[in-house]
C-alpha cells in the first residue's frame, strides 16, 4: 500500500465519520427513541459506493485503467467530432422542436415540473445579466418577481385588463423598481452590495405584506384572470370567441414562449456593446471607469434590464396560480436562484438552463428517496461544486476580478 493511498484512504475515512455524524441525528433520533439500523443502512451504501469511487480514481492515477479508457475516449472524439461538425441551427431547432412537443408526450406531473423550470430560466437569465454580466451580487433580485406577479394581479383583478397588455406593463414597473431599488445602492461594492440589496428585497416583501388597502396583504388576491386569446370560430358562420389559456399545455407554451424570448435578448445583450461594457466592469470596474465607460449608468442599466425578465416571469406566476401572496417572494427564492446562476456557469447562457433543471428538477427525480431526496440533492451539489467550481457549463470567457486576485 503506497503512501499516497494512505493518505486518500485517511481523508474517506474522517469524511465517513463526519458524515455518520450528520445523518445519524437525522434518522436516528425519533418519537419512539434511538434507533440505529435505518441510518447504518444508507451509511453503509453510501460508504460502498464511495469507497468504490476512490479505488476507480486511485487506479486511474495510477495508469491502470488505460485499456478501458482509450476505446472509450475514441469512441467518445468520435461521437462530439459529429456533432461538432452539424450545423448550430439544426442542434438548436432540435432542442426548440423537443420542447415544442413535449406537451403531447408527457404527463401532466413531469409538465408542471417544466414549466417551474422554464420560469426559474427567465429568472435565473435575468439575474445572470446583473451577476455574470455586470459582476454585482443581488440578494434581492426575487423583489422584481413579486412586483412583475402583483403587477398583473392588481391590474387583472380591479381593471380587468388582459394578461398581454399587462405582460410589458410588468416588465416596465419591475425595470422601475430596479432602478429605484439600484440608484441608491450601486455606489457600494462586493459584500455591501449584496447585503443592502438583500435588505431592499426584503423591503419590497414587508411592503406588499402591510399594505392591506391594495395587496390585501398576507391573504393575497385571488381570481387573477388567465391568459386569454381571441380564437376563429366557425359554427354559426366566420367568428371570434375569447379563448381562456388555463389548461397546463396552453400555459406550457407561453412560458416556452417567454423563456425563447429571454434567451435570444439575453444573448443579444450578451453580444452588444453595452454586454462588453457590463464585462469590462465585471472584470475591472477602476480600469472600465478610467476607459471611459460610464459605470453608474450601465450598472443601473443592468439592474433595470434584469428586472425586466423577472417581472415577465412574475407576470406568468400570476396567471398560471390564478392567486399570489407574500409568502411567494421570501429569500430563499432569491437564493434558489442565484444557485441556479453560479452552479450552471456565471454568464454562461446554456450554464443558467442547466443549472435550473438541475436544481428544479433534480429534486423531483430523488422524489422516491422521500425524506432523503433533499439530503441527496444536497450531496450532488457538493460534488458537482468540487469537480466543476466553474460551474456545470462555464462562460467562454470569464476573467477574474482585480479584487479576487488580492
Amino acid at each position: 500500500m503506497t503512501q499516497e493511498f494512505k493518505r486518500i484512504a485517511k481523508y474517506w475515512a474522517m469524511a465517513m465519520a463526519w458524515f455518520y455524524a450528520l445523518l445519524w441525528p437525522l434518522m436516528g433520533i425519533t418519537a419512539q427513541g434511538l434507533k440505529f439500523g435505518p441510518s447504518l443502512k444508507i451509511f453503509g451504501l453510501v460508504a460502498l459506493g464511495s469507497a468504490f469511487c476512490v479505488v476507480v480514481w486511485f487506479l486511474n492515477q495510477g495508469g491502470r485503467l488505460e485499456w478501458c479508457k482509450r476505446p472509450a475516449q475514441a469512441v467518445t472524439r468520435a461521437v462530439t467530432g459529429r456533432v461538432a461538425r452539424a450545423p448550430r441551427w439544426l442542434s438548436l431547432g432540435l432542442i426548440v422542436l423537443a420542447a415544442f412537443l413535449l406537451p403531447f408526450v408527457a404527463s401532466r406531473y413531469a409538465l408542471d415540473v417544466a414549466v417551474n423550470v422554464l420560469i426559474y430560466v427567465c429568472l435565473g437569465l435575468g439575474l445572470n445579466v446583473v451577476v455574470g454580466l455586470c459582476g454585482l451580487l443581488d440578494l434581492g433580485y426575487i423583489a422584481f418577481y413579486g412586483v412583475g406577479a402583483y403587477t398583473y394581479a392588481l391590474l387583472s383583478v380591479n381593471f380587468g385588463m388582459p394578461f398581454w397588455l399587462c405582460l410589458p406593463l410588468a416588465g416596465t414597473f419591475a425595470a422601475v423598481a430596479g432602478c429605484i431599488i439600484g440608484y441608491p445602492t450601486l455606489r457600494m461594492r462586493g459584500d455591501y452590495l449584496a447585503i443592502v440589496t438583500l435588505g431592499f428585497g426584503e423591503i419590497v416583501r414587508i411592503v406588499i405584506n402591510n399594505w392591506m388597502s391594495m395587496t390585501n396583504g398576507p391573504n393575497g388576491i385571488l381570481g387573477i384572470t388567465p391568459p386569454t386569446i381571441w380564437w376563429p370560430n366557425f359554427a354559426n358562420g366566420f367568428t371570434f370567441e375569447l379563448l381562456l389559456l388555463k389548461k397546463l399545455p396552453q400555459l406550457y407554451w407561453i412560458i416556452l414562449g417567454l423563456a425563447i424570448f429571454t434567451i435570444v435578448a439575453v444573448y443579444r445583450l450578451n453580444y452588444s456593446r453595452i454586454g462588453r461594457a457590463w464585462e469590462a466592469i465585471r472584470e475591472d470596474e477602476t480600469a472600465a471607469e478610467l476607459m471611459g465607460v460610464n459605470t453608474f449608468k450601465l450598472k443601473l442599466l443592468s439592474y433595470a434590464m434584469g428586472a425586466v425578465f423577472g417581472g415577465l416571469a412574475g407576470a406568468f406566476f400570476a396567471a398560471r396560480m390564478r392567486f399570489v401572496s407574500p409568502g411567494s417572494f421570501t429569500f430563499i427564492e432569491s437564493a434558489m436562484v442565484l444557485s441556479m446562476v453560479v452552479l450552471g456557469g456565471l454568464a454562461s447562457i446554456p450554464g443558467v438552463i442547466v443549472g435550473a433543471l438541475a436544481l428544479i428538477a433534480l429534486p423531483e427525480v430523488f422524489r422516491g428517496f422521500e425524506q432523503y431526496r433533499m439530503f441527496a440533492f444536497g450531496a450532488a451539489m457538493v460534488v458537482m461544486m468540487l469537480f466543476r467550481p466553474k460551474g456545470l457549463i462555464p462562460a467562454a470567457r470569464y476573467g477574474r476580478r482585480s479584487e479576487e486576485r488580492h
